[in-house]
């Protein structure tokens, strides 16, 4: 087994949460009487954490007058609504039932406001997660490391020895993931299900991608 510590992203690779962040910032929008936005364009506004999602959303970004209480009102209504239409990809259940089984430790590093992304692995994830780093205000967004060091320190893990990062891997679908695991000192996986697809990863510095679940698990456990 090369890797004992995996370190997964949660939108677009656990987890479809599409749909849901879409309706939560189209519905925010609405209500201030600002113009929607088509789902596969919220697509690429998420990624970066909620500053990023709503100023990419609301006209101006953070220059608009209203940017914050936009801000707060969708932490606020997404952590109510975040589980709609969201669902685990097909086979990352079984994928992190194996992983586990095989004694590997199973993070989960996100940009999406931690609260909300503890209740998701909870309720999709039941004891497949030792711990879940979310975004919040004590420590950097990705692709900062910061949330790749905390859980490695959680685990009791050193994120400056070498063995440790060389054991360790992240991943993720999107650009932010593979930088991620780069100013981390790990290796990346791409996941080409996710927000991003297979090109994307490849034009943004990813080495290795996968295209199943299942493939995977093969991957950490046997490569």
């Amino acid at each position: 087994m090369k890797y004992s510590v995996a370190i997964f992203d949660l939108d677009g690779t656990i987890l479809n949460t599409l749909d849901d962040l879409a309706a939560a910032i189209n519905h925010v929008l609405a209500v201030h009487g600002m113009q929607v936005h088509e789902t596969e364009k919220v697509k690429y506004m998420v990624g970066n954490g909620i500053a990023k999602l709503v100023e990419r959303a609301v006209p101006g970004g953070r220059e608009n007058p209203e940017y914050k209480a936009v801000y707060d009102e969708f932490v606020e209504y997404y952590r109510s609504h975040s589980a709609q239409k969201t669902g685990p990809y097909e086979g990352m259940v079984e994928c992190l039932r194996v992983l586990r089984k095989a004694g590997v430790k199973t993070g989960v590093n996100t940009n999406k406001d931690e609260v909300a992304a503890v209740t998701l692995c909870q309720k999709y994830f039941p004891g497949l997660f030792d711990f879940v780093s979310g975004g919040k205000d004590s420590i950097p967004v990705k692709p900062a490391p910061d949330g790749v060091y905390q859980l490695l320190g959680k685990w009791g893990l050193s994120p400056l020895d070498d063995n440790i990062k060389a054991q360790t891997v992240f991943i993720g679908d999107s650009d932010v993931d593979i930088q991620t695991g780069i100013n981390a000192g790990i290796d990346a996986i791409g996941v080409e299900w996710g927000f991003r697809g297979k090109d994307f990863l490849l034009e943004h510095g990813a080495k290795t991608t996968v295209s199943t679940p299942a493939e995977l698990a093969v991957l950490i456990l046997n490569s």
